[in-house]
């Protein structure tokens, strides 16, 4: 159960069917999801459609319509301020700076393999590309998490779709997985056990006293803060191997589908890796 506007609707069966997944929704169970769902939601009076089945009550007048941890008179401001940023159309998106984007982040990721194939393998030209290359894929990141948002286009099937595009053919990462993890960082930002972007150890690290003490006392049976001093960033590689891994197992087989898209990019850079080879054997050719 979970509170919208006051209103209590049981959603045990329709959190399995819900689009944005079953954990994000769960997460806010027996407390109010009002703002996470203004947040979440652009096209609120389709989705209050499907609302209406799932009404089992109202909260009782003395009833707080939010939750004790939080202070009524920020939660007000933060509400106003919200009405504020819709009426002056802030988030109303520019699709000419958007197709920019895109624009540009396709031109760089280009010319990143057109300069080493075409100057060959020499330092510069490796350097050049390189440096193409990674900003290309820093502004592909930021510019599928707005496709992610669903604040380029009114309709999220185009987001979805170009999103696809974005992280699945040229980053080589499902958009699945990232959409997974990524609303329920923005459901609960920094509660642990619900943010995923929190639970990185003890893969990658764990952060802050709190936690740390309480990843050493589950591993030792005692606080040792030494003991999680060990938890360092690992290679970059291992990383993404985890990140595949997760998304082809972890996540609904309806969505599997999306992690074969990621082939593109081993196809693409066994291609360079061919072009690079060849261009060697004729550099070596001519000595």
């Amino acid at each position: 159960w979970l509170v919208i506007d006051r209103k209590v609707y049981d959603v045990s069966k329709f959190s399995k069917h819900h689009p944005g997944g079953s954990r994000v929704i769960s997460h806010y169970a027996g407390q109010d999801a009002t703002d996470a769902f203004v947040a979440f939601h652009n096209d609120k009076s389709l989705v209050k459609k499907y609302l209406k089945s799932l009404l089992i009550g109202e909260l009782a007048p003395d009833q707080p319509s939010f939750e004790s941890n939080k202070k009524k008179s920020l939660l007000e401001d933060f509400r106003e301020l919200r009405c504020t940023i819709e009426k002056m159309g802030l988030l109303r998106p520019n699709y000419t700076f958007f197709f920019l984007i895109f624009l540009h982040l396709l031109v760089l990721d280009a010319a990143s393999w057109l300069v080493v194939w075409y100057f060959g393998i020499s330092l510069v030209p490796f350097l050049v590309g390189i440096a193409f290359f990674t900003i290309a894929q820093i502004q592909m990141g930021w510019f599928q998490h707005d496709l992610g948002h669903c604040s380029v286009f009114r309709k999220p099937k185009w987001n979805r779709l170009l999103q696809i595009v974005v992280i699945n053919l040229l980053k080589g990462l499902p958009a699945s997985w990232w959409n997974h993890l990524h609303n329920q960082h923005h459901a609960k930002p920094n509660c642990f056990r619900k943010d995923p972007d929190l639970n990185m150890h003890p893969l990658l690290f764990s952060l802050g006293k709190t936690l740390s003490v309480e990843v050493s006392m589950g591993t030792a049976g005692e606080a040792k803060i030494s003991k999680t001093e060990s938890y360092r960033v690992r290679v970059s590689g291992l990383q993404l191997a985890h990140y595949n891994v997760f998304s082809f197992f972890s996540l609904e087989k309806r969505r599997r589908s999306s992690c074969l898209t990621i082939i593109s990019i081993s196809i693409s850079s066994v291609t360079v890796y061919i072009l690079l080879c060849d261009q060697e054997e004729k550099v070596v050719g001519k000595h």
